[in-house]
This record gives C-alpha cells, sequence and structure tokens, in this order.
C-alpha cells in the first residue's frame, strides 16, 4: 500500500508540474498584464510600461519566472496578486469554500436522484418505468448546463420566487445551482448504476442468494449495489474533481463568489498569479479525489484489494 500510494503521489507531482507549466504558459498568451494594470488611466507611455514589468516582475525570461513561481509553491507561497496586491493564498481560501459547497450540493442531488432510479429501472428492466428513466436521463444529457440554469432561474426565482437568482444570501442560495448541477450529472449517473447493476444481477452468487430463499431487498443492497459500486465510485470521483474545476459557467451564470468567478476576474486582468494558483489548487483537488477513489476500491471489494 506505501509503494502504491508514493508512486500515485510521484505520478500526481508530475501531472501538477505539467499542468502549471501549461497554464502558466498560456496564460502570458493573452495578454500584457503591465497594459492591463493601466486600463481607465488613459494611453500609458513605454516608461510606464517598462517600469511596471519591473515591478510585477515579468520583465524576466518565461523560465525564470516559472521556476521562481514553482519554487514558491512547493513552499506554499502561491505569489502576490498583480490587481490587488494580496496574497493568492488568501485570495483562494476565501473563495473555496462556495465552490466546494457548490461541488459538494451538485454531487448530493445527483446521488440523490440517481441510485434510486437507476437501481428501480434494473429491478423493473425493460418495463415502462425503465423506459421513461431512460427517456428522462437522455433528455437531462441533452440539456447544456448554462441553458438548464438560466430556466430554473426564470421558473424558480423569477415566476414563483421561491429561491434567489444570484449571489450568496444563504443556504436557499445553493438550491438552485446544486439542483443544475445535480440533474445534469444524474442523467449520466443513473444509466451507468443501471448498466453495472444488471450486470451485477446477473452473476451466479446473485442466483445462489436468491435459490437460499434471501429477500428479494438484501439481494439487490448486499449482493448487487455493492459489487456494482466500482465503476460507478470511479465515475463519481472522476465527476467530483471534474465538478471542482468544470463550474466556472454556472458561477458565471449565478454570479457564485466562488473559484470560478476569481479565476475569469483574473483572466480578463491578466493576474497571473491568481490564475495559475487557482489552477494549481484545483488541480490538485482532482488529484486527491482521484487517489482516494483508488483507494476505496479495497473497501468495496476484497478482491480488488488482494489483487
Amino acid at each position: 500500500m506505501t509503494r502504491f500510494v508514493a508512486a500515485r503521489a510521484g505520478g500526481a507531482a508530475a501531472v501538477l508540474a505539467a499542468i502549471s507549466l501549461f497554464v502558466a504558459f498560456g496564460i502570458r498568451l493573452t495578454g500584457d498584464p503591465a497594459v492591463a494594470m493601466f486600463e481607465g488611466a488613459g494611453a500609458p507611455s513605454v516608461q510606464d510600461v517598462q517600469r511596471m514589468h519591473q515591478a510585477l516582475g515579468t520583465d524576466r525570461p518565461f523560465l525564470v519566472q516559472y521556476a521562481a513561481f514553482a519554487g514558491a509553491a512547493l513552499r506554499g507561497d502561491l505569489g502576490t496578486s498583480f490587481r490587488s496586491g494580496e496574497p493568492v493564498s488568501a485570495l483562494i481560501a476565501a473563495r473555496a469554500g462556495a465552490t466546494l459547497a457548490l461541488a459538494v450540493g451538485g454531487m448530493a442531488v445527483a446521488l440523490a436522484v440517481a441510485f434510486p432510479l437507476g437501481t428501480y429501472a434494473a429491478m423493473h428492466r425493460d418495463a415502462l418505468a425503465d423506459f421513461l428513466i431512460r427517456v428522462g436521463s437522455l433528455l437531462g444529457l441533452s440539456f447544456p448546463n448554462f441553458w438548464l440554469a438560466i430556466m430554473l432561474i426564470l421558473i424558480f426565482a423569477v415566476r414563483v420566487r421561491w429561491f434567489p437568482p444570484s449571489g450568496y444570501s444563504g443556504p436557499a442560495s445553493l438550491v438552485l445551482p446544486c439542483l443544475t448541477l445535480g440533474v445534469i450529472l444524474a442523467s449520466t449517473l443513473v444509466r451507468l448504476v443501471r448498466a453495472s447493476l444488471l450486470d451485477t444481477l446477473g452473476q451466479p452468487y446473485i442466483r445462489t442468494a436468491r435459490a437460499k430463499g434471501m429477500p428479494e431487498r438484501l439481494v439487490i443492497v448486499r449482493h448487487g449495489l455493492r459489487n456494482a459500486l466500482l465503476p460507478v465510485v470511479t465515475f463519481i470521483g472522476l465527476q467530483f474533481g471534474g465538478l471542482l474545476g468544470g463550474v466556472v459557467i454556472l458561477e458565471n451564470v449565478f454570479a457564485w463568489p466562488g473559484l470560478g468567478q476569481l479565476a475569469l476576474e483574473a483572466v480578463s486582468y491578466r493576474d497571473y498569479p491568481v490564475v495559475q494558483g487557482v489552477v494549481v489548487v484545483l488541480a490538485l483537488g482532482v488529484v486527491a479525489v482521484n487517489l482516494l477513489v483508488d483507494l476505496s476500491y479495497g473497501l468495496l471489494n476484497p478482491r480488488v484489494r488482494v489483487g
């Protein structure tokens, strides 16, 4: 186990280094931060831009800038924002909770919808209910998340005024963005739960359990769902990691004060340290979730542990 964790940690470090290098190079193609600092103050002179480059440290070669960022990041220092002068770590810490709440809430909605519907569809294969669930999941997959978000705002915030349309003003503000994320994710997850459970229910040990007279509910829960969880858990882990980095559009639609909004603001101002810091933190979250998923396999299926 120790060697496995060490190997995965080494691979994760290589992935983080590659991502941070790619982002550091890509963000520098979006424009000059020194010029962006003078927006609204008229056209700067060449001398003003040069002095700003020296103050920001962007007059150095790219590899020197990246080496300085990587070395500081290894010490837990993600740099200082060009725009506000605040530590990037403090900016991320102030916004990370909002993004995490959105991702966890969306995943909770997806699990609450997908597992009951997927299990019911598998237990009533080819029945009318199974057909309706599959059609509903296909429709859910067809909805762009921003369109669904706008429709939910129009219905539940504008028409009936049950929930706030945007921003964060309390727990009620979580409902619409989490529902948007959950519905989209559940549309895929319900089909995966159904397919995985159907494959498990055809195994010999399921027939043996039924032949022993075990109640069908226990057969499904104790022998069916547990053995069907491996591909589902893999999908959940990958999607949860994706949720951490994929809520940028929804945060923009709902004016949600999370990391997505912070990254968009930083890109518009060419605030290199903030963009690099946000991407590194999100990538670290994705890697950590995937590692936890791998470690959970042994708990779900002893055969994986033995292998």
